[in-house]
């Protein structure tokens, strides 16, 4: 039974940060976007199309317009390599940075308010 519960508060805590971080206002990211934003936060750089494409288990085009999308909001930048001038890296901004702490804030209040007590 505890296994259900805590699941049914984790899914919870889940709900209630999404319902908060859809109805702010700034950026509404796809899975997609999400996860290749806190690859290149949360992960040792350098990262790559091919790299991420390989990490997510999807293609290089979807790569791609994911990185376009982001880019246009400014919270990641492409780079080029110094070391090889025909690879390109993705790069951190300030700009994501700050959008990624506000979202963890988020997301942690939503936890202690439906798993501080398990």
């Amino acid at each position: 039974m505890q296994a259900t519960s805590t699941t049914q508060a984790t899914l919870n805590m889940w709900k209630q940060a999404l319902g908060q971080l859809v109805s702010r206002q700034g950026p509404d990211l796809s899975s997609r976007q999400m996860a290749i934003l806190l690859i290149v936060y949360l992960e040792d750089p350098p990262h790559t199309v091919r790299g991420l494409a390989a990490r997510l288990k999807i293609s290089k085009p979807a790569v791609t317009r994911a990185l376009d999308s982001l880019g246009k909001l400014e919270l990641l930048k492409r780079k080029p390599d110094e070391k090889d001038m025909r690879s390109v890296n993705v790069v951190r901004t300030v700009k994501g940075s700050v959008y990624l702490s506000e979202i963890a804030e988020v997301i942690e209040k939503a936890a202690w308010e439906n798993l501080g007590g398990t």
